[in-house]
């Protein structure tokens, strides 16, 4: 679960959140969540989504106004099981949750050490959450032989000028440091479970400890060790190996999985390092661009579907058919791929292979060995640009083909191209 709202702070930020804020228009804002700033870090080149998410510009009506709609999210039975699934582990007193805990984390018993349990105060505001939760980390981490369970604890992450509040679902501290917990409802089938959903809960945990390494280096006065990979031995740093609470093959019995999230972590520390410095990407927007989802009195949008579609298109994207499952305008890219006849649509893998070919159409021309220009055509200065890259991604092209014939027995076909 996410609860977050995002504040723009003081000082220097200001001329940032200002021009994030005129992009986003009097529209109320989007905050920035673990899912979404997760979802940030499975498409780190895209500049689109990291404009649109710094502005906090709602994605979901902006599709809407373009006229591609996405159904997108989670599923509300996903998350109506995911609940039952949360509040079945948490029943008397954490009873079924403690049993993975004691597995994976050695909690003990409760006649051996009580697990202390503080209140958060979870009715409370976001800001005065996390001052709570500050509190209370503060305090389990300066005690080493206690094990404290923090319920729905609220973090501080600041992102592009803004402060992202994020709810991990728990968070267990012993020895001075602690461990995400996330619950999730997607089984454990014979000790395995879906990779694809492995990876968004382990994209989704590296926030949640990317936002605990900022706070462990903030208390402790010293900066975020450069190297991701490296654990600060700090009072209440957390572990890079997050636990995933998940029902056990078909039943409710929870069963936990350790998963090391470093990979996810330095990801996600590259993509918020490149939105930190997104003024960059603002300085290269032509005048005028807004995502302005504001409607008048009337509910006449303020701006037109052409207005909002050039703005959009002002900035760059990188589409890849994954996006229709994670980012809100996914649909909308992929018709502008599609409309262009770029590689992307054809997934991050051929796009990375055909280097500085750009068209499925350059490409089917690479391939037949008729994409560069002969020595009877001077003028051709539309196949003159590129024409190295063009030749070199042929040569690939040709060299994949061959292979790909060999290894099926068949007749190595254009191996001259």
């Amino acid at each position: 679960m996410n609860v977050s709202t995002n504040v723009p702070p003081g000082g220097s930020a200001e001329p940032l959140a200002q021009r994030l804020a005129e992009l986003r228009g009097p529209a109320p804002q989007r905050s920035l969540n673990a899912r979404s700033l997760a979802a940030l870090a499975a498409n780190p080149g895209c500049h689109r989504r990291a404009v649109l998410d710094a502005a906090g510009v709602d994605k979901t009506v902006l599709a809407a106004r373009l006229g591609r709609p996405a159904p997108f999210g989670q599923s509300p039975f996903a998350i109506a099981r995911g609940l039952v699934f949360e509040s079945r582990l948490k029943a008397d007193d954490y009873a079924a949750l403690l049993e993975p805990l004691r597995d994976h984390l050695g909690v003990p018993a409760e006649e051996r050490a009580p697990l202390l349990v503080p209140d958060l105060l979870h009715r409370s505001g976001p800001a005065v959450r996390a001052d709570r939760t500050a509190e209370a980390l503060a305090r389990a981490a300066a005690d080493p032989d206690s094990w404290t369970l923090l319920d729905h604890p609220m973090l501080r992450l600041a992102v592009a000028g803004s402060t992202a509040y994020l709810e991990p679902d728990a968070l267990v501290v012993h020895g001075g440091r602690c461990t995400v917990v996330e619950i999730k409802s997607f089984p454990v089938l014979d000790g395995s479970a879906d990779p694809a959903k492995v990876g968004a809960a382990a994209r989704q945990a590296a926030v949640y400890v990317l936002a605990l390494q900022h706070a462990a280096a903030t208390a402790a006065g010293l900066p975020l060790a450069d190297d991701p990979y490296t654990e600060q031995q700090l009072p209440g740093s957390p572990r890079t190996s997050v636990l995933l609470v998940c029902p056990k093959d078909f039943g409710n019995r929870p069963t936990a999985v350790a998963v090391d999230v470093r990979r996810e972590l330095a990801t996600t520390r590259r993509q918020l390092s490149r939105m930190t410095g997104i003024g960059r990407l603002l300085a290269a927007l032509p005048p005028g661009t807004d995502f302005d989802l504001a409607t008048d009195e009337d509910g006449a949008p303020a701006r037109s579907t052409e207005q909002l579609t050039a703005s959009v298109e002002a900035v760059p994207a990188a589409y890849s058919p994954d996006c229709l499952s994670t980012c809100e305008l996914g649909f909308h890219c992929r018709a502008q791929a599609r409309c262009d006849d770029r590689v992307e649509q054809l997934g991050r893998g051929v796009r990375g292979e055909l280097g500085s070919i750009r068209t499925v159409a350059e490409a089917l021309a690479a391939a037949s060995g008729t994409g560069s220009p002969g020595p009877d055509d001077p003028d051709d200065t539309d196949h003159a640009n590129g024409t190295d890259g063009a030749q070199e991604a042929a040569e690939r092209l040709a060299y994949a083909a061959a292979l790909r014939a060999e290894a099926l027995g068949t007749k190595r076909l254009g191996a001259g191209a």
